[in-house]
């Protein structure tokens, strides 16, 4: 999961490109990057490691001049977590800087990377990004567009696009349209971002959110709708508004607030719990859904954890020792509002555990009489191919075990989940329009026989200029 914006037709769009990033910092946290745009038609970039904040100094906003900028900051799900996987890609091209921000995944990456290189391809990362930009630039059609329609014609699986090639900007969606992005207007010019908050925090305008298939070219003030791509059924990712999307946005024509909300009013109606004291979120992204279970059950609403706000989310964390390292630091409980109480814990979702267990224990141990532990979401029980980080599925603690083993692997007293229907009626999901293989097993597309292993080289790679790439210079 990544979260990409574009700025066009805006004087010193990376700033606002910075702002946004900023808002979207809850995508990802192992990089950030932006790629300018000047009027001439040159294009600098830079790319860090780290938060937002930390990768952009005012220093080097300043040394990104123009009015065209895209950025974008990741969390890994294809490729591993080095600076040669950061975006914005930026690459010369023969009609002028191609510069590529991408969320989501594609699940034909390794096979088309292994033909590209045995057609002399040379790749620099091991994000499947860069397959889009070498099909793209490998393709022998005329103009920019048909380029793009005939790279985007070999590959499969989840993919929303904001990149440039020249002077012109393009925001692209899968024709399942797996991520969200939209289209806003501001002073004249042109926003595509992953979420409205984004919008907000540089006071743009929503126009609307780019449907499945999708795609539009911004140049000179201009927003030119291309032709939609090949249609499929709608699959739009219902952990979005479970997990992902931060509580102020909108996406997919839904508020994430409301929607979280919802979700634990029916939690409550389908797992009360009946002689419980009070009923509290693990923060943040449970605390809509912790509001609604109290609403609907008539429980009192406390803060019973007090998330410490220095500390990254967990879940998109790589690497199960730092997340089980961060839940020790990340969250305190108020033992005057647990102490011989019988609680009810609301999370969002339960992935391998690791954070609940930790959480459970803490709880106790602050002298919780009973604890009751309630997930707004079904058990999550295969991986996810499109963009979330559930490879395997030995990782998944509901593929292996039932809810009473996991029960007893929480050490709580009771366990609920909410169910597939209960979710989808929550999310307004009328139409069969969310993607919700990592519930369901049922994937809307051919899924990888292997995912795509992080090279050996990535580990030991070193870029030494972390300062400003310039092409067409």
């Amino acid at each position: 999961m990544c979260g990409i914006i574009g700025v066009a037709g805006v004087t010193h769009a990376a700033e606002l490109a910075y702002l946004g990033l900023y808002a979207l910092q809850h995508r990802g946290q192992e990089s950030a990057g932006i790629v300018a745009l000047d009027a001439a038609g040159r294009a600098r970039g830079h790319r860090g490691m780290g938060l937002v904040q930390e990768v952009f100094p005012p220093k080097v906003l300043q040394e990104l001049p123009g009015e065209t900028a895209i950025g974008h900051t990741r969390y890994s799900t294809s490729g591993s977590s080095v600076l040669a996987n950061a975006q914005p890609s930026l690459v010369h091209y023969h009609t002028g800087p191609l510069a590529l921000s991408h969320n989501g995944n594609l699940t034909n990456a390794v096979q088309l990377r292994e033909q590209l290189i045995c057609k002399g391809s040379i790749f620099q990362s091991s994000s499947d990004s860069e397959v889009l930009v070498h099909l793209i630039a490998r393709s022998r059609k005329k103009t920019p567009e048909e380029q793009i329609l005939d790279a985007l014609g070999r590959v499969e699986g989840a993919y929303t696009l904001v990149l440039t090639i020249g002077t012109a900007m393009y925001g692209i969606v899968d024709p399942r349209g797996f991520r969200p992005l939209m289209l806003a207007e501001l002073n004249g010019g042109w926003v595509l971002a992953s979420e409205t908050c984004a919008l907000d925090i540089i006071g743009a305008r929503l126009v609307r959110e780019l449907l499945p298939g999708e795609w539009v070219k911004i140049e000179n003030g201009r927003v030119i709708d291309l032709p939609q791509l090949p249609p499929q059924r709608p699959q739009r990712c219902v952990f979005e508004l479970i997990y992902f999307s931060r509580p102020d946005s909108v996406v997919f024509g839904t508020s994430v607030d409301l929607a979280r909300r919802e979700l634990g009013r029916q939690l409550a109606r389908e797992h009360p719990a009946p002689g419980a004291d009070c009923v509290f979120a693990v923060p943040d992204s449970a605390n809509a859904m912790a509001l609604g279970f109290s609403e609907e059950s008539g429980l009192k609403l406390e803060h019973g954890l007090i998330r410490n706000h220095y500390v990254g989310r967990t879940f998109i964390n790589p690497g199960s020792a730092s997340r089980t390292t961060k839940v020790r630091i990340k969250f305190n409980p108020v033992r005057e509002v647990i102490e011989g109480k019988s609680i009810v814990v609301v999370d969002d979702s339960l992935v391998r555990g690791t954070t609940s267990k930790g959480l459970v224990s803490m709880v106790k141990h602050a002298g919780a009489r009973e604890v009751h532990l309630r997930l707004a979401s079904p058990p999550i029980i295969g991986p996810c191919y499109y963009g979330i980080d559930t490879p395997t599925y030995e990782e998944l603690i509901a593929a292996n075990n039932t809810v009473e083993e996991i029960r007893a692997q929480l050490g709580v007293d009771t366990l609920g989940y909410l169910s597939p229907a209960g979710m989808l009626h929550a999310c307004g999901d009328s139409e069969g329009r969310f993607c919700h293989a990592c519930f369901s097993g049922n994937y809307p597309t051919a899924i990888p026989k292997r995912r795509a292993a992080a090279s050996e080289q990535d580990e030991t790679t070193t870029i030494t200029d972390t300062n400003l790439v310039h092409a067409n210079q």
